[in-house]
């Protein structure tokens, strides 16, 4: 590609672009790949993105947990309330459960093995609507 009149003024207006903090955060999230979102369904902001790398207070990150392929849940409740629906998919899924230093005000988070939420509740989350999101993207639990 070779320099013309009006590649320069590309190239200044990009300059211009990622000289500002709003340019510069946009063309991380464009060549990132943090701006993507599928559309799994939810209108809870983090599902159908990639998951942030939450860490539980023992230093234990997602991505640590994500090492073997598995699906991941994370169990941010005081009750483990979760212990029990992701029982009989230890195939496919991984449960972690304690508090995370970066939880996002979230109670629970599903997150698929390519690193995508595929659901997340608040604090006060519906059980049922975790087991359904677990039934679609893992199955039903193994009898």
């Amino acid at each position: 590609m070779r320099p013309d009149p009006h590649g320069q003024a590309v190239q200044g207006l990009i300059r211009d672009l990622i000289g500002t903090r709003a340019g510069t955060t946009y063309v991380f999230e464009k060549v990132s790949g943090s701006a993507i979102r599928y559309d799994l369904g939810s209108e809870q902001p983090l599902v159908g993105r990639n998951a942030p790398d939450f860490r539980f207070g023992d230093g234990t990150r997602l991505g640590d947990l994500m090492q073997d392929g598995r699906g991941v849940v994370l169990d941010f409740s005081t009750d483990r309330r979760l212990r029990d629906s992701a029982t009989g998919r230890e195939s496919r899924l991984r449960y972690a459960a304690g508090a995370a230093k970066n939880d996002l005000g979230l109670g629970a988070v599903l997150v698929r093995p390519d690193g995508i939420v595929a659901w997340a509740g608040d604090r006060d989350f519906d059980r049922k609507a975790f087991e359904r999101a677990a039934n679609q993207w893992f199955g039903t639990p193994e009898g």
